[in-house]
């Protein structure tokens, strides 16, 4: 009797017991298994906590744009409305109404911007809430093995320097990127459409209540991850909206999204969605295209703008002449384009699906319209940035942040499924290294762009989405779980 107690008591542990015992047991997998993925992303999002703390308080911080800016935006502030004549130590302001009122919270948090370690710990408070974004979409995806997370926050001083110790514009952007990334994928279009344009107000908020959210952010992180996992918005075009006001270089999503959006909504279904996008633009420019309407689209979206050929860090290997010469720019142009239409015409479409197709309302078209796997959409808008990166006319050692934390997606998306994992981290180990070396030289921007040549030819052997409506709907559990 008394043995048969003792049985019943070794043989009922407790679930959490259960849990640990099962993770010890297979401890080799946990880096391997996507299963996993949220075990480890939380492990490193806690460690960025230390070390974005040990890097402002141990690393020289470095002057570049940051009293620019506060001159810019102190312009602003005393009256000035004419972007001709907004300024700063580094030149004219050149970014969209959207920068101006982020960075006038942020003079107005950061004491007129004399307070630069407060300013610090706001981007990095970004950089926390930009890893939570990026975590959210490798969790629902699925698609990369939990130790390459390592790479993508850990390892990287390039993108610590940006965020914490430049104080660039580019993270802010990117943060509600891929909070419209998030929405996108949640379904929620309309919001995730504007946030590519709107969320100044928010943004305001919250900087405004930092020592608060960064202390909640310190302490309940993987609670904080979890809930972010469920979030449901109300809509999605919002925070696009609002990432395009901060800084241009999130149109390289743009011919990625409007693909999405056609295949989701036709031609009649989309055209509100981008009107909202274009309203949303109106409406935070309104104050300065009263004042000179020209100028300010002359300077917020001068896609124009001449670059320095000493800050390049792609075409190092060029002639400087050559480098400024207009038609390589128009061939670069040129380039991007041919890419873009042959990724949407054998790879983002399905094969049995015409282009013009797209057009008509989803349930007019001759294959029924099925909702957009997750890993497509994700795939498809990270595709889209990255081709417009191979073919930049230039890119400044800032620019890493527009698609660092899409990298790993790519790589481990790709078509070549024989790409060994030691290849693939070796290809993100070059590329970081072209970033990390100042100057540029010739090898390494010969290295970067032989590192996105792969890249794109893994993506272009990757399937095609299949035209199978089964196919895809076994690819979106996770649109069940969300719903």
């Amino acid at each position: 009797m008394a043995g048969g107690v003792r049985k019943k008591s070794a043989g009922s542990p407790s679930p959490l017991w259960g849990k640990v015992q099962t993770l010890w047991q297979d401890k080799h997998l946990v880096l391997f298994e996507t299963d996993y993925t949220l075990l480890v992303v939380s492990v490193l999002w806690f460690l960025e906590i230390g070390i974005n703390v040990w890097v402002i308080q141990k690393v020289a911080y470095t002057e570049i744009d940051w009293k620019a800016y506060m001159d810019e935006v102190e312009g602003v502030i005393n009256g000035t409305y004419d972007y001709t004549q907004l300024k700063g130590d580094t030149g004219p302001l050149v970014y969209p109404a959207g920068f101006v009122y982020i960075f006038t919270a942020l003079y107005y948090i950061t004491s007129h911007g004399v307070n630069v370690r407060l300013g610090q710990y706001i981007f990095a408070a970004f950089y926390l809430i930009t890893l939570l974004l990026v975590f959210r979409i490798y969790y629902y995806t699925k698609k990369v093995p939990p130790y390459v997370f390592f790479f993508v926050c850990c390892a990287s001083y390039r993108i610590h320097s940006i965020f914490v110790l430049r104080l660039f514009n580019d993270p802010v952007a990117m943060m509600l990127l891929f909070a419209a990334v998030n929405l996108f994928m949640d379904g929620r279009w309309t919001l995730g459409c504007s946030i590519y344009r709107q969320v100044w107000t928010l943004f305001s908020i919250t900087v405004l209540h930092y020592k608060y959210w960064l202390s909640v952010l310190t302490s309940v992180s993987y609670i904080f991850f979890v809930l972010l996992l469920k979030i449901t918005t109300h809509s999605s075009s919002l925070f696009d909206s609002l990432a395009v006001s901060v800084k241009m270089n999130v149109l390289l999503f743009a011919p990625g999204l409007l693909f999405l959006l056609l295949s989701e909504f036709g031609l009649i279904g989309t055209i509100p969605k981008l009107s909202l996008c274009a309203a949303i633009q109106i409406l935070l420019g309104l104050p300065f295209l009263l004042e000179n309407p020209v100028g300010y689209l002359s300077r917020a979206f001068d896609l124009g703008r001449q670059f320095m050929f000493k800050w390049t860090v792609n075409w190092r290997f060029l002639p400087e002449w050559l480098f400024l010469n207009r038609y390589f720019h128009l061939l670069l142009l040129a380039a991007h384009l041919f890419a873009l239409l042959l990724f949407v015409l054998r790879r983002w479409k399905r094969p049995a699906e015409g282009v013009f197709e797209l057009l008509k309302e989803p349930s007019k078209r001759i294959t029924p319209a099925q909702k957009l796997p997750v890993d497509q959409i994700v795939l498809i808008l990270f595709t889209s940035n990255f081709i417009g990166m191979c073919f930049s006319r230039s890119l400044h050692y800032q620019f890493y942040v527009w698609y660092f934390h899409t990298l790993p997606y790519l790589l481990w998306t790709g078509g070549v499924k024989k790409l060994a994992h030691l290849l693939r981290v070796l290809i993100l180990g070059l590329i970081e290294l072209s970033w990390n070396t100042y100057p540029s030289t010739n090898g390494s921007s010969a290295a970067l762009h032989v590192c996105h040549l792969i890249i794109l030819l893994c993506l272009w052997l990757a399937t095609p989405p299949p035209s199978d409506c089964a196919e895809r709907q076994e690819d979106t559990p996770i649109k069940d779980k969300r719903k």
